[in-house]
């Protein structure tokens, strides 16, 4: 098993591979490395060249062709949104920006006001158009899609078992096992274990810290409350187990249980 990693999508992405040599899984890890950045430069809300960007500026105008990966993680992301009545919601970045969580997307259009995800028509040929201006940010779900085409390529590279870490969403693959520890997102220093993992994903979510004042998830409905600790999703694919991480944060129980027993999923509060 050989390990990689690189300061990549506002974190460390740690990735490491078992293969029958060493050179092959090192050049393994270099493809993967490569999808993720890949996943980063297609869904940056920062970057004003990334095509996420260009649809915040254009899309309410005409349809825009997009990268098969961004228009997947688009049908991911409003299939969330109806199934959590809303509560999943990349057009809330606004509310970031407000907050001073996001920077103000250069050359975008003041956003309609009451703009939702539902206002995003995903159509074919991989084209996307806005019913009204709005901003999309994915940092709720691009993290997780990047770890599993990073794991999506080392599968495709003939790596038999390895994992891929970004900052708390990991995924891991191979007939093995893999022990697994969760970092407290308000104490960084601290790890605690999770236990055994094979062949699936985790993603964990804390909260924001801004002036001084540990925040949740902010709620598309408006408001936010204080947390004090953090949630853990465990699921197939690390896309979901990352958007689950701040339903489950928002929703009420009954449908925290649905969503998770819909994606075969499972929740770990810290």
């Amino acid at each position: 098993m050989i390990a990689r990693c690189r300061p990549l999508l506002g974190t460390y992405v740690e990735i490491r591979a078992r293969d029958s040599t060493l050179d092959c899984a090192a050049v393994a890890i270099e493809h993967a490395f490569a999808a993720v950045e890949q996943v980063q430069g297609l869904m940056s809300f920062h970057a004003r060249d990334s095509e996420l960007s260009r649809l915040n500026r254009a899309a309410h105008r005409r349809a825009r062709r997009v990268h098969p990966w961004l228009h997947r993680v688009l049908r991911l992301a409003a299939r969330l949104h109806r199934e959590s009545a809303g509560l999943f919601d990349p057009a809330i970045a606004p509310r970031l920006v407000e907050a001073g969580l996001l920077p103000r997307p250069a050359g975008a259009p003041r956003p309609a006001p009451g703009a939702t995800m539902m206002d995003v028509e995903l159509l074919e040929g991989s084209r996307v158009r806005f019913r009204k201006p709005l901003w999309l940010d994915l940092g709720g779900i691009a993290k997780g899609f990047a770890v599993d085409a990073a794991v999506a390529m080392l599968r495709a590279n003939g790596v038999r078992a390895g994992a891929v870490n970004a900052g708390g969403d990991l995924r891991v693959f191979g007939e093995e096992a893999q022990l697994v520890h969760l970092r407290d997102p308000a104490q960084p220093a601290r790890v605690r274990p999770l236990g055994a993992l094979r062949c699936g994903a985790c993603a964990t979510s804390g909260g924001y810290f801004t002036d001084g004042a540990r925040w949740a998830t902010i709620d598309p409905r408006g408001g936010a409350r204080p947390r004090t600790g953090s949630i853990s999703v465990i699921a197939h694919r690390c896309a979901v187990a990352d958007a689950l991480t701040k339903v489950v944060a928002l929703a009420p129980a009954s449908l925290s249980r649905a969503l998770l027993r819909l994606y075969r999923a499972e929740a770990l509060p810290a």
